[in-house]
């Protein structure tokens, strides 16, 4: 089996993360969301997950693909990680409602 971490992999299990966060909120009110609590851990732990694929690409995705905020995808896993409890849930949801759609489809189209 081959097991290659290369930027496609990384880039792809963006994509897998980015969908099922997606998929798991496409029909939740933000009450509900908010209400939610083993949803926002899947959530939270889906975010950290995509920061962490994203600091493994390596500097060439970055630079060819500048128009993706790399910087705010990491930044928000540090928030999540070392500030737990000060992450505001509405912000990760409307995150999710008004950025994730574009932000798969930039991430599906990516260069490498």
């Amino acid at each position: 089996m081959d097991n290659v971490k290369d930027d496609r992999y990384y880039l792809n299990k963006i994509v897998d993360d980015v969908s099922f966060v997606i998929d798991v909120t496409k029909d939740l009110s933000l009450d509900e969301f908010l209400g939610n609590e083993l949803i926002n851990s899947a959530v939270n732990f889906k975010f950290v997950q995509i920061s962490e694929s994203a600091s493994k690409l390596s500097e060439n995705v970055i630079v060819k693909n500048c128009d993706i905020p790399w910087q705010k995808i990491k930044g928000l896993r540090n928030r999540i990680v070392h500030d737990y409890e000060n992450v505001f849930l509405d912000v990760l949801y409307n995150t999710i409602k008004n950025d994730f759609p574009q932000f798969l489809s930039q991430i599906k189209g990516a260069q490498v």
